[in-house]
């Protein structure tokens, strides 16, 4: 499709991270009147190994040069592309958000090609009535909800006692880091759309990129051995929690949410306002009642559209 007269798609620059990241803050205002991802989740995303800016994303201009929208693609598992798309509210209703969906989709096409049982991704804001309506017609159907989960934090923030016999501290990188691994691995072997991924291929994306900060990694020990862990980092003013993870013997004893205490603890001692993180709505290990028992509260909701096949 083409692109409606007075837009222009083409290929980001990094000096469009800016304008890119006004169309985010103002379609999560527009959506739910709050900003829980910024220009930081964005540059992380566009910076992450193996994705290539000039291929995988785009962003649309309007006459004056104003990024207006932009979409990206990534191929971070085997045999599935997940996407995204924005258009700001006040550009919507003129056919751009349909037309970058097509760029989309064209390149999945290209990065799922002679893989099997390939499948397509792309996130909506739950709300998005427009949104799933086009989706639909593409053939895609709603396979998971999410979560945007947060509480405010104020420095000094006491994190309280740990469970008996379990000692909670940073880790020793990069000497932990294989470890940390193990642990997510086994935590989350069993959760939806998870797939088992080389030690390699994980220390690229998750403790290589600009977002790594090993002072906000955390892991849990008993006599010795780890038993959960947890990832995070620093976002302007906001500590994300990426992955927390504990061993299927060590659950039901508190560990996740003692990880969870020391990590807003530091967060705080940092300077962030707030904790977030993602869940799976659906998630079957109990994450949601852990995430409300330590105070946190949904800020956020969207959706994962899924078609098999490119």
């Amino acid at each position: 499709m083409a692109f409606p007269d007075g837009y222009r798609l083409r290929p980001p620059a990094d000096d469009d991270l800016d304008g890119a990241a006004a169309v985010l803050i103002a379609d999560q205002l527009d959506d739910v009147g709050k900003i829980v991802l910024d220009a930081d989740f964005l540059r992380n995303r566009w910076r992450r190994a193996g994705f290539d800016l000039a291929r995988d994303a785009w962003v649309v201009v309007d006459r004056a040069g104003t990024v207006v929208a932009f979409g990206q693609a990534t191929h971070d598992q085997p045999g599935v592309v997940e996407s995204l798309g924005i258009v700001h509210p006040a550009h919507r209703g003129r056919g751009i958000g349909s037309a970058l969906l097509d760029r989309i989709e064209a390149r999945a096409v290209g990065l799922l090609a002679g893989q099997p049982s390939p499948r397509f991704r792309h996130s909506i804001n739950a709300s998005d009535g427009a949104a799933a309506t086009m989706l639909e017609a593409r053939g895609l159907r709603p396979v998971r909800h999410f979560w945007h989960m947060e509480i405010d934090l104020v420095a000094p923030l006491e994190p309280g006692s740990s469970p008996a016999g379990v000692e909670i501290a940073g880790i020793d990188s990069p000497g932990d880091l294989p470890e940390v691994h193990a642990v997510l691995e086994e935590a989350f072997a069993e959760h939806w759309g998870n797939y088992p991924e080389p030690y390699d291929q994980w220390l690229d994306e998750e403790a290589s990129g600009p977002g790594y900060d090993s002072e906000l990694w955390l892991r849990a020990t008993d006599g010795g051995r780890m038993v959960g862990a947890l990832t995070g980092n620093l976002w302007g003013e906001r500590g994300w929690v990426g992955y927390l993870g504990v061993r299927s013997a060590g659950r039901g004893r508190g560990i996740g949410a003692a990880l969870l205490r020391e990590s807003f603890a530091r967060f705080a001692a940092r300077g962030a306002r707030y904790a977030v993180l993602n869940v799976d709505a659906e998630n079957t290990t109990g994450a949601t009642a852990l995430y409300e028992g330590v105070g946190m509260c949904v800020v956020n909701r969207w959706d994962l559209w899924e078609r098999s096949g490119a």
